[in-house]
């Protein structure tokens, strides 16, 4: 049986545990002996692939490639694959670019078959650039299986440097934000905002976004946000409304339990 994160309280409580075990954790959940069997075919193999329709072919390097961005549940739709890396991202018509999930944009970008005559398969560094993608979204996703809000808080804290990061104006780059599920959630969260927001103009969406970043967090740069002590708040603040949310509807089943049984 491979190695499962161990996850202590809920919470806060569970975050700072988490944290101070992390390094520890991830090292013996690395060593995995089918992860590391994975692992060495894709870095023997990957510098073999020229196109998409070769990648993939090749369920084994597929499924690595996808874990990298957190789309393993993709892995049978490989028509659809193929369309997303062979289009590219440079046109702004490219399915990539059309879907409201960012991931695939990133997984399009990463890959280059549709970018440049060369895809990005033939750099010398590729292959860690992507397994060490893939191990860390192997690990947050066994976190996620003992407490979804712990992986989604550990993606988070991964995922926004890598936005700051980009090249885009910071319009550009909270649309993105906007576009990624779990950075979504999290901030949506720890700013408060209802279920209902998604309902709004994109626009509407972006302006409250920004708005209520400054309100709480001193700002609505995504580079401030980035930054590790903003980052850390704003975890810690979504962390603390998905525990009292969770605290009120267990005290909600408690009184309804005890009224059905009155």
């Amino acid at each position: 049986m491979s190695f499962q994160p161990v996850v202590v309280g809920v919470g806060l409580g569970a975050w700072s545990f988490l944290k101070a075990t992390q390094e520890s954790q991830r090292t013996a959940h690395k060593a995995d002996a089918v992860s590391q069997r994975e692992d060495q075919y894709f870095r023997e193999t990957i510098g073999s692939i020229d196109t998409a329709a070769d990648l993939v072919s090749d369920r084994r390097l597929l499924s690595i490639a996808l874990q990298a961005f957190g789309l393993s549940n993709d892995l049978q739709n490989t028509f659809f694959l193929q369309k997303i890396l062979e289009e590219g991202t440079q046109d702004t018509g490219a399915l990539a670019n059309r879907l409201a999930d960012s991931r695939y944009t990133a997984f399009s970008q990463a890959f280059g078959f549709g970018d440049s005559p060369t895809p990005r398969t033939k750099l010398s560094g590729f292959a860690t650039e992507i397994l060490t993608r893939a191990q860390e979204q192997r690990f947050e996703e066994a976190v996620g299986v003992q407490d979804d809000t712990l992986r989604q808080a550990l993606y988070f804290e991964r995922q926004m440097p890598e936005l700051a990061q980009g090249a885009s104006s910071d319009s550009s780059r909270w649309f993105k934000l906007m576009g990624d599920r779990p950075l979504r959630t999290v901030m949506e969260q720890a700013l408060g905002l209802p279920q209902s927001f998604g309902r709004l103009d994109i626009d509407k969406q972006l302006e409250m976004f920004r708005d209520k970043a400054e309100q709480r967090f001193g700002s609505s740069d995504i580079d401030v946000l980035a930054q590790p002590e903003v980052m850390e708040n704003i975890v810690r603040t979504f962390l603390l409304r998905q525990q009292v949310s969770q605290s009120l509807n267990v005290s909600s089943a408690s009184i309804a339990l005890t009224l059905l049984q009155s």
